[in-house]
């Protein structure tokens, strides 16, 4: 017989005039390699139809199912109880608007930051379908694929003491999605590009240097390595700007 498990879930839906935030608590007992996925599908077509939480993949690839789990925020799929005491506090993501329960709308808030730091190679090449793609060192491949991985669940924003206090902060995944066309030599900007996207306060400069991003990203993200090497070329990029260099 597994341990008795009690969930305690934030409750409200905006679409209930009648509704105020509040916590819920489902009681269920542990199975083997059970998950938070798992337990919320059974609270929902056990005890409550009504409970509202996102999902898509279930393996930790689409970031839909992120919440704040007893505090951290982490992806409820690849999340396993036994990891877990025996009472599990479940919160929706902050920062993000909340749609009900624990399902937020991250998808407003990623499609506004990728318009904002033009998240897609920038060149004045022409396409053409009959050319070869472009050949590139393994190695390099390899270090943009690494920051590609990142799968927009939001949990390194939600973690974000910055991105808690300001909402005009851009947050780590944009700044990773910068550091990836850095990377990239398809992409013709150049440093004094970037600098007008994140050279501010609500970009690179606005960063306190808490890490709590790469603490808590699902895919492992070196993002403390890319904040660093961000923060380093945009103040020297600062820099020539001051003393007209560039």
């Amino acid at each position: 017989m597994g341990r008795r498990l009690t969930f305690n879930i934030f409750r409200y839906n905006l679409l209930d005039p009648d509704s105020v935030p509040h916590t819920d608590s489902f009681r269920l007992e542990e199975t083997d390699s059970m998950t938070l996925f798992i337990a919320l599908t059974r609270i929902r077509e056990e005890k409550d139809p009504s409970l509202q939480f996102d999902f898509c993949c279930r393996a930790g690839i689409c970031g839909s199912c992120a919440m704040v789990i007893n505090g951290r925020p982490g992806l409820a799929c690849n999340t396993l109880t036994r990891e877990l005491p025996s009472e599990i506090t479940l919160m929706p993501l902050p920062v993000f608007k909340l749609i009900g329960d624990l399902s937020v709308d991250t998808g407003t808030w990623f499609r506004a930051m990728n318009e904002k730091v033009g998240s897609w190679i920038h060149t004045d090449k022409g396409f053409d379908p009959d050319v070869q793609e472009e050949r590139m060192d393994d190695a390099l491949a390899e270090e943009i694929y690494e920051l590609e991985r990142c799968v927009e669940c939001g949990c390194c924003v939600a973690a974000c003491g910055t991105a808690n206090m300001r909402e005009d902060f851009m947050g780590a995944a944009a700044m990773n999605r910068i550091a990836r066309f850095m990377l990239d030599p398809r992409d013709q900007r150049r440093d004094k590009e970037y600098f007008e996207v994140i050279g501010t306060d609500e970009g690179i400069f606005g960063c306190m240097g808490l890490l709590a991003c790469e603490d808590v990203c699902p895919k492992n993200l070196p993002l403390q390595d890319n904040l660093g090497i961000l923060r380093r070329k945009m103040g020297w990029t600062a820099i020539k700007r001051l003393f007209r260099f560039q």
